[in-house]
């Protein structure tokens, strides 16, 4: 990078609030990052607060939105929003990705576009933007932020449940049910888990996480990508 600051300024432009100096690096920096730096500090706290505010805002928002949905769906509503297949559209659409600072290894293996770290950084955005500028100025953050889901509703369908969505298509179309395998790998500290499912011979697709059910939602959901497509 030949000139951070413009770069984090960009990025301030895009997020379309400002944000400390510090508290956007650190919102920023993995802990991949902070393993081969000295163990700094990394954004988890950040992201731990971050998915508070993001809960407390999207709930509020739903129930003010749809006075005619019941509790079961509003809770479904809600799961979608704040999944991490959401969360990651969500970074991809603004470019997150470029700026989170990740270790050799997390870069080597593609980490820039991994869903479960942009998730993750989007929380801790979220945290630091709390933090700087208060409850409100978050809460109208976090509103922003879900705002290309919201103008969608049929993308609720798949961002709540990914993987009966690609059950429910593939009996639809006549082709083999979704079969997933997952394997892992990478260091106590941090685990990466892959997931691949097969329909027949018709769709593969292969998809990563921090757990076994992120890398099979994300699988799935690209699976369901791609059948829909045909």
């Amino acid at each position: 990078m030949t000139n951070p600051g413009a770069e984090r300024s960009s990025l301030v432009a895009t997020l379309g609030v400002a944000v400390s100096a510090d508290l956007l690096e650190l919102a920023l920096t993995h802990r991949s990052f902070a393993y081969e730096n000295g163990a700094i500090p990394t954004n988890e706290r950040l992201e731990f607060l971050g998915d508070s505010i993001l809960g407390q805002a999207v709930t509020v928002m739903l129930y003010r939105t749809y006075p005619h949905l019941d509790e079961g769906h509003l809770a479904k509503r809600r799961a979608s929003l704040v999944s991490t297949v959401a969360l990651a559209e969500i970074a991809r659409g603004l470019g997150l990705g470029e700026y989170v600072r990740l270790g050799k290894g997390e870069i080597l293996t593609g980490g820039h576009d991994k869903s479960s770290i942009l998730a993750d950084t989007v929380e801790a955005l979220i945290g630091a933007v709390y933090l700087d500028r208060g409850g409100d100025v978050a809460t109208a953050f976090v509103l922003r932020l879900m705002e290309p889901l919201l103008a969608d509703p049929n993308h609720f369908g798949t961002l709540m449940d990914p993987k009966t969505s690609l059950q429910e298509l593939a009996a639809a179309r006549g082709v083999s049910a979704p079969v997933y395998t997952v394997t892992q790998s990478g260091p106590d500290h941090a685990k990466e888990f892959i997931a691949r499912v097969d329909l027949g011979d018709v769709i593969s697709a292969a998809g990563n996480g921090t757990s076994k059910k992120f890398a099979e939602v994300a699988a799935a959901r690209d699976a369901f990508a791609q059948l829909s497509a045909l």
